[in-house]
């Protein structure tokens, strides 16, 4: 008899859900515990691998590996994933071009603003 097969994402969540902010950096072997041993320590490292390339982790050295811990700001994880996908692109004045022509006049009006708050030119 198999095991019920996880939906797309479920175990990305699981492992989300065993990241506790509090207490700072955590490693595989400490998510794998909190977790009841139930999955292997190279699943468990090749998805916070993954999630961390999304942005959805940050992640530290500690002792011979790595310790992960949740991006607080879903804006950041936003924007980190914006960013992915201009720097994947060959032609990024046709993609921010279509991106800006995409924009609400409100988010247009933002975006203008931010970047000329963001101007080192700008003295006012």
């Amino acid at each position: 008899m198999s095991l019920p097969r996880r939906g797309h994402g479920d175990l990305e969540q699981e492992i989300l859900a065993a990241l506790d902010p509090s207490d700072g950096p955590t490693t595989p072997g400490q998510v794998r515990e909190r977790l009841g041993n139930a999955l292997a320590y190279n699943t468990i490292t090749t998805v916070l691998s993954r999630l961390h390339r999304k942005g959805r982790v940050t992640r530290t050295p500690v002792g011979r590996g790595y310790g992960y811990q949740l991006v607080r700001d879903p804006s950041q994880v936003t924007a980190f994933q914006m960013r992915q996908l201009l720097d994947g692109d060959t032609d990024r004045g046709a993609v921010l071009t279509r991106f800006v022509g995409s924009l609400s006049q409100e988010d247009e009006e933002l975006l203008t603003q931010l970047l000329r708050s963001t101007d080192p030119d700008d003295q006012g």
